[in-house]
C-alpha cells in the first residue's frame, strides 16, 4: 500500500492550493485519512481527518479556511487551502487508517508535499 500526495507549491498570502492523496495498492478498507502538517522545528500537527462516513475534524488554526473532502471511489483524499497565511508554510503528509487484503488495519503516510507561502 502506498500513499502518493500532490499540489503543493509555492504560493502568496491570501493564495490557495488544492492537495491530494491517492492511496494504491492491495486495499481492502480505508477508515480514516486525514492531513498533518510540520513546520521547521516543530512538531507533526494535525490539519484535518475524515472519516469513511465523511464525519470532518479541523484544527481551530484552519477553520473557515480549509476544506477536506474524500472520493472514496478512488481511495483519494484532497485538501483544499484557502486564504492562506506564511504560518501556513509546512510541509504535508497525508494519513491513512487502511486494511490491506488478508492482514491487520495499520497507518500509513505520504512522502509529504512542500507549502510555502510566501510573498
Amino acid at each position: 500500500v502506498q500513499l502518493q500526495a500532490s499540489g503543493g507549491g509555492l504560493v502568496q498570502p491570501g493564495g490557495s492550493l488544492r492537495l491530494s492523496c491517492a492511496a494504491s495498492g492491495s486495499i481492502a478498507s480505508i477508515n480514516n485519512m486525514g492531513w498533518f502538517r510540520q513546520a521547521p522545528g516543530k512538531q507533526r500537527e494535525l490539519v484535518a481527518v475524515i472519516t469513511s462516513g465523511g464525519s470532518i475534524n479541523y484544527a481551530d488554526f484552519v477553520k473557515g479556511r480549509f476544506t477536506i473532502s474524500r472520493d472514496n471511489a478512488k481511495n483519494t483524499v484532497y485538501l483544499q487551502m484557502n486564504s492562506l497565511k506564511p504560518e501556513d508554510t509546512a510541509v504535508y503528509y497525508c494519513y491513512a487508517f487502511i486494511q490491506s487484503y488478508g492482514s491487520s488495519w495499520y497507518d500509513y503516510w505520504g512522502q509529504g508535499t512542500q507549502v510555502t507561502v510566501s510573498s
